[in-house]
């Protein structure tokens, strides 16, 4: 359908052989009006603008080359001034070598295209009445000022078409398309003229020309400075108001006014801001429950028994441990895990499986709650029934297009650009690629491991440990500290440069996947990226979390990986510090990194933009001109933006276990992210193409897999990872009888109980350590909480049946838990509907006026012309009939 239409309203243009047929730009010059948005004539707004390089001063291509690039150019300027659009051409005022086109689309141009691409426009105000919230007085402190931002007038709407105009509502002509509409309108039109045709294929196109060279930017203008209001009175200098009431830092505890938002970026902008603020409104909860664990972790420490054990001298003083490595490692006190055993106390406590059970319903919670504003938005800016009437093909499919098939459904004939086989084809490409890079991950996670366990040795003699060694700093500065934290370090450092590879990797087999509709482009970009980016952010985590210090053997018969390295132990304080630690650095050194990316290097280039254009100072500089010299958007929009959001989602549920103040933390960052990203917007880059969202497309099924996936992870960060299930085990099992000595339950000897015996005659000689034995022991505790019989029993260091309890307990607390949370998840989607029941009846209240101002007022010019007609037929009929008679 789409085809067809293109083709009706597109007439096809090859190359025009004759140089003076072709139709070229009116030529004008600059009118000294820096904030103007309309030709010279004040009368026809700049709906446009493109910019190229005039060819007779290019100096870097042969001349040939220019010729063919001036004439693609001319072609393509020629073919849309056939398609009813209107160009006006303005010489740079900083660099002569530049030329401004400014596109302009007339009223009819906007009318037919309208229909084409099912806008929905105006109909008649909304009548229905709104209660306000009960908490509205509340949200009011926090919102824009409605005298400097006025509300926007709601209306019900439908799809546009040109025989029923009187039917919608129009004021002016000059405001029923607003700006972004027409903006949006014009770039449909400049992707799909086309410029030239090679071997009877055509090619169009503004990206491809842009690609080219050909034309060095196209972009739709921003409508003032963002420092000060246009002097221009007819210009409403909506750009400055969104840096003054939403990007400015002093903004950042109010609301965002997201139909401003939309109407001045579109829906797709929109879609995003909303759903980030809806995020980090909801982390508001989430922190405020987390820091309540955090600090009852902290005021709970000094109470923790096993703590202050490991801390005694007269406990922890007199338990050695046996090394952590063959040969170079040496024994070892308790009591040097004395500061990581306190630290682990504020984290592992009761108050992290409180807060892990509560984020499994927030998750719940906020994605239910989400889909309801999710619907609301939806109807209130025109996106309910987008992709089935309005998503256009994208040109890049349009033009592969050669193969015909049978469509089953409307049983036509269609073009499609590649056949069944064609499409396994280029499936299998592509999955064999994505799986290629997933290896690649792997196998860098591998060379991490491998460096922990090689550099451990390095570590473990540089930092030698003297049993009556009293050095402040062994506390702190342990073998294990050092390989984690230089390990997490270069993890970093290789996600952040397997993660630019990929980005160029993923684009290049979706584009080879060719996609048919830019939503199904972006869709499937997703779907690769995160897949990637969750292998490449995540697997080191899960790698600490559950796998780490979990397959040690015994110091008698040590594990080894790669049949040299021996397997590496946890950290003596646990190793959920150590999944702090992993966190902290990547998520920390992530948002650095980004805000570096994102901000700085946008600021830097304009700021040496502006270096070199020194004359700007001294003349007069048209809008379009100050707006070429902004940054490009890029693509992909604001596809980093969800991805980084979402990576960062998944940190905070994945892994909440281990840090109750990551949701904390992602609130701080989040409130400045909303303001940068704004700044950002308003005053880094170009105006971006308004395009159309119905949601936020494929993050919202990646956002639930993540809840569903966060329930499982963090009952097993509880089970494997932290020492709450032994505790408890002991406490209420293996301190009283018949297991233990205490008459009530307790946690006194708790450590002792934990760390199992191991004879150091049993030591092999290739893990036998160097240093010398002591104080005439025969016997040294292997790793921390290893549960094993002592020597010279029937079953020595075998597991023994608390290590069996503890295993049942977990397996058991696991079910429990994760079954307990999937059923009030249940619960919870199923009593919170996805539309709320206003916004039921908005959509019933529009296609019911929607059938009545439209079908029923043709439905009756219908009746009354047919009326006439069946009269017309009855007389003839009579007449024939009086002929026969006589």
């Amino acid at each position: 359908l789409v085809l067809e239409l293109n083709q009706m309203v597109i007439p096809s243009y090859g190359t025009v052989p004759d140089q003076q047929n072709l139709h070229t730009p009116e030529w004008v010059d600059f009118d000294d009006k820096p904030d103007s948005l309309f030709f010279k004539d004040g009368q026809r707004r700049i709906d446009f603008v493109l910019v190229y390089e005039d060819e007779g001063k290019k100096m870097t291509h042969k001349r040939s080359d220019r010729k063919k690039q001036k004439r693609k150019r001319q072609v393509y300027e020629s073919n849309l001034i056939n398609n009813g659009l209107e160009l006006e051409a303005t010489r740079s005022v900083l660099d002569e070598k530049l030329i401004f086109v400014k596109v302009h689309a007339p009223w009819e141009v906007l009318c037919t295209y309208a229909e084409v691409m099912h806008i929905k426009l105006p109909l008649q105000h909304n009548d229905l009445k709104t209660r306000d919230s009960a908490f509205n007085w509340f949200s009011r402190l926090f919102r824009v000022d409605e005298n400097i931002i006025k509300p926007e007038q709601e209306f019900f709407t439908a799809p546009f078409q040109k025989e029923l105009l009187s039917n919608f509502y129009i004021q002016d002509k000059d405001t029923f398309f607003n700006p972004a509409t027409r903006s949006r309108i014009v770039h449909f039109i400049l992707s799909r003229v086309e410029y030239a045709t090679k071997n009877n294929v055509k090619k169009f196109g503004i990206n491809k020309l842009l690609d080219a060279g050909i034309y060095k930017a196209a972009f739709p203008l921003h409508d003032s400075s963002f420092r000060h209001l246009s002097m221009d009175p007819n210009c409403p200098s909506e750009r400055y108001l969104l840096y003054r009431e939403w990007a400015h830092p002093k903004n950042i505890f109010k609301l965002q006014p997201l139909d401003f938002i939309r109407k001045y970026y579109g829906e797709k902008i929109g879609i995003y801001f909303a759903w980030l603020g809806f995020y980090t409104n909801m982390l508001t909860v989430a922190a405020v429950v987390g820091v309540g664990c955090f600090l009852y972790g902290c005021l709970t420490k000094d109470n923790c028994t096993w703590s202050q054990e490991v801390c005694d001298p007269n406990i922890g003083g007199n338990i050695i441990m046996c090394p952590q490595c063959d040969k170079v490692c040496t024994y070892w006190n308790l009591t040097i895990t004395c500061e990581s055993s306190k630290k682990l106390c504020i984290f592992d406590s009761f108050g992290t499986l409180v807060f892990a059970v509560f984020m499994g319903i927030w998750v719940t919670f906020f994605l239910e709650f989400w889909k309801r504003r999710q619907a609301e938005l939806e109807y209130e800016w025109d996106t309910v029934e987008y992709l089935e009437q309005e998503e256009q093909v994208r040109p890049e499919y349009e033009a592969r297009c050669t193969h015909v098939v049978m469509n089953e459904i409307t049983q036509q004939e269609e073009y499609v650009p590649y056949t069944a086989c064609g499409k396994c084809v280029r499936m299998t490409f592509c999955t064999s690629a994505i799986f290629f890079w997933i290896l690649l991950i792997i196998a860098s996670v591998v060379g991490i491991i491998v460096y922990r366990l090689s550099v451990f040795l390095v570590f473990s003699a540089k930092l030698s440990q003297h049993i009556s060694g009293t050095e402040a700093i062994r506390k702190y500065l342990t073998p294990q500290t050092a390989t984690s934290v230089t390990a997490s370090l270069i993890s970093f450092v290789v996600i952040m440069i397997l993660n630019i590879i990929y980005e160029k990797v993923a684009v290049v087999i979706t584009d080879f996947e060719l996609p048919r509709t830019q939503t199904d482009y972006e869709n499937s970009l997703t779907t690769k990226m995160f897949l990637f980016q969750f292998v490449n952010y995540y697997s080191s985590c899960f790698y600490i979390a559950f796998f780490k210090g979990k397959f040690v053997g015994h110091p008698g018969s040590p594990v080894y990986w790669l049949g040299k390295y021996r397997n590496e132990e946890c950290d003596p304080g646990g190793c959920l510090l150590e999944l702090t630690t992993q966190l902290a650095i990547i998520v920390g050194g992530k948002a650095i990194w980004n805000n570096i990316q994102e901000v700085l290097l946008p600021l830097v280039k304009n700021l040496i933009g502006r270096y070199f254009a020194a004359a700007r100072s001294e003349k007069v500089v048209p809008r379009w001109e100050h707006d070429y010299h902004l940054q490009p958007i890029g693509k992909l929009g604001l596809f980093y933006e969800y991805l980084e959001m979402v990576i960062q989602f998944g940190f905070v549920t994945l892994f909440v276990a281990s840090f109750p103040l990551a949701p904390l933390l992602a609130l701080i960052n989040n409130m400045l992210e909303i303001r940068l990203d704004a700044w950002k917007l308003t005053t880094q880059f170009r105006r971006m193409v308004p395009q159309k969202a119905q949601d936020i497309g494929a993050w919202q099924p990646i956002l639930q897999g993540i809840a569903i996936l966060a329930v499982v992870t963090n009952a097993m960060i509880i089970a494997f990872t932290s020492d709450m299930i032994p505790r408890l085990v002991y406490y209420w099992s293996f301190s009283v009888p018949p297991y233990g000595s205490y008459s009530s339950p307790t946690m006194k000897g708790y450590i002792n109980s934990t760390l199992s015996v191991f004879n150091i005659s049993d030591f092999k000689n290739a893990s036998k350590p160097f240093s010398p034995w002591f104080r005439n022991q025969t016997t040294c505790r292997q790793v921390y909480r290893d549960l094993r019989y002592p020597p010279g029993h029937q079953q020595q260091y075998e597991h023994n049946i608390y290590y069996w309890h503890v295993i049942a307990a977990k397996l058991a607390f696991i079910i429990v838990m994760e079954h307990i949370i999937y059923f009030v998840k249940f619960i919870i989607s199923y009593i919170i509907p996805d539309v709320s029941q206003k916004t039921k009846s908005k959509v019933k209240r529009e296609k019911y006026l929607t059938q009545k101002l439209l079908h029923e007022k043709n439905l009756k010019g219908v009746t009354k012309n047919m009326g006439k007609i069946a009269d017309k037929i009855i007389k003839g009929a009579d007449s024939t009939f009086q002929h026969k008679d006589e």
